[in-house]
């Protein structure tokens, strides 16, 4: 393992989002908080999701961790295709790393941004509400794998793409819907029958629900369950990107 190697595209990585904070970091919060401000003044004092817990602390696991993973997402996808279209990719691939060390470079870099909007969510947000945490380890493995997920799929988005138009399409018609249908703004026992089936097959459900069980020690699936789910598209997507990575795909040829 080149070690040395691998903490210098990280570093390189994590340079590059910090340098544009108020972009990378900033904005994403502010989204964040007009979501909330939005669903709060119109769903409070008419939704009970869990008894004796409030739509808006419901609502705000959720929305911490959809920022996380979209942002995870946006770091690895932007970073590696940039690399791609400016042609300074040359400058990665020369240096003696592996796919493996390449890979985690990149995953450790989207889930420290991820980690570090969410955490900005939260603390904006404690002026609208002050959540309980019943389980931290919950809250820390969920975000972890949730952002590693997202950041993988970022890789593997902008090693397909050909020009930005991939990337937003990918990002808007497999990403963004994969969220909203996660169950972040409502339970999905709420929803018509064939859309709360339609659910248990998406993986982002598992992440979000699993999240907030840190919060409330409740959930609409068994943790155990979830955990397991996330974990293995986790690896699932981490060995087709590997692979990706090993044979070049769009990057060396």
């Amino acid at each position: 393992m080149n070690w040395y190697g691998l903490y210098t595209l990280f570093g390189k990585e994590v340079w590059r989002f910090m340098k544009v904070a108020t972009q990378t970091l900033l904005a994403p919060v502010v989204t964040v908080l007009l979501y909330l401000l939005v669903f709060v003044s119109v769903l409070e004092e008419h939704v009970e999701v869990y008894e004796g817990i409030s739509y808006t602390a419901f609502l705000v696991p959720g929305l911490i961790m959809m920022s996380v993973i979209q942002n995870a997402f946006a770091n690895s996808s932007s970073s590696l295709f940039q690399s791609k279209m400016t042609g300074s990719l040359v400058f990665l691939l020369l240096p003696p790393l592996s796919s493996l060390e390449f890979y985690l470079a990149y995953i450790a870099a989207s889930v420290l941004r991820g980690i570090f909007v969410g955490l900005g969510v939260w603390i904006s947000t404690l002026w609208f509400v002050v959540l309980p945490i019943d389980s931290l380890w919950a809250l820390v493995v969920f975000a972890v794998l949730g952002s590693a997920v997202l950041g993988t799929l970022g890789l593997i988005a902008s090693l397909w793409a050909d020009k930005w138009d991939h990337i937003a399409a990918f990002q808007n018609f497999l990403i963004v819907p994969l969220i909203f249908l996660s169950g972040v703004f409502y339970r999905i026992d709420t929803l018509p029958a064939f859309w709360e089936k339609a659910s248990y097959y998406n993986p982002f459900f598992y992440m979000i629900d699993g999240f907030r069980y840190g919060f409330f020690g409740v959930s609409e699936i068994d943790i155990t369950i979830s955990l397991m789910i996330v974990s293995v598209f986790w690896i699932i997507v981490s060995v087709w990107c590997l692979w990706l990575l090993h044979i070049g795909y769009k990057i060396r040829h």
